[in-house]
């Protein structure tokens, strides 16, 4: 199984792209924004080209369960965020550092958040990545590996908060994904998520 995986060229050429262009994004945080948004393209591109995505869920639906886990997975973060803030861990210096470095500031950056970000990291980690790793590898497995190499890419951030982060919220994704079998959903899902932390209730 596990070396099959490795034989899955287009899977492994897929994550060292997605590897380059994200340590390429963090790399200088004044156009992080730009380089991003770019590379999230580039990877929804390269993601369409390898098959297509599961749409299993009726509109209503999908509206409904993305708007819900999103709102639900920005509960648990705030009840994490306060949790850590109760137990008086010295967690808010980094955490600040993370809003003041990549959070969007610019009208431009919120639409990129919305119309790209959420969007072009569903397509690929869950609707390419994820689904391919499932033709190897058991359900659980496969969500949890996705979701590992999912925040793999965070690290070049250089803060574990936000790979522990990525972590969590794509093991929620992958679960919807193979739950509801709709990118859709997990689009919704994601874009409630975002704009509930980086524009209604930030966690400062």
């Amino acid at each position: 199984m596990i070396k099959n995986i490795f034989l899955d060229m287009r899977l492994v050429i897929g994550i060292l792209i997605a590897h380059l262009l994200i340590l390429f994004s963090f790399h200088d945080k004044a156009i992080f924004w730009y380089i991003f948004s770019g590379s999230l393209l580039i990877l929804i591109v390269y993601a369409m080209f390898q098959g297509d995505v599961d749409d299993k869920a009726s509109f209503i639906k999908y509206i409904f369960f993305g708007a819900i886990s999103g709102l639900l997975l920005y509960v648990v973060f705030w009840l994490g965020y306060h949790t850590l803030d109760f137990l008086h861990l010295p967690f808010k210096k980094g955490l600040n550092k993370l809003y003041k470095w990549f959070a969007p500031s610019l009208f431009w950056q919120y639409l990129a958040l919305v119309f790209v970000a959420a969007p072009g990291e569903e397509f690929f980690w869950r609707g390419f990545v994820q689904k391919r790793l499932s033709k190897h590898l058991g359900a659980i497995v496969s969500i949890l590996a996705a979701s590992l190499l999912y925040a793999s890419v965070h690290i070049y951030s250089g803060s574990f908060l936000l790979v522990f982060a990525a972590f969590v919220s794509g093991f929620v994704w992958g679960c919807l994904y193979f739950w509801k079998k709709s990118m859709p959903l997990v689009i919704v899902s994601h874009i409630i998520f975002d704009i509930m932390i980086f524009i209604i209730f930030p966690l400062q």
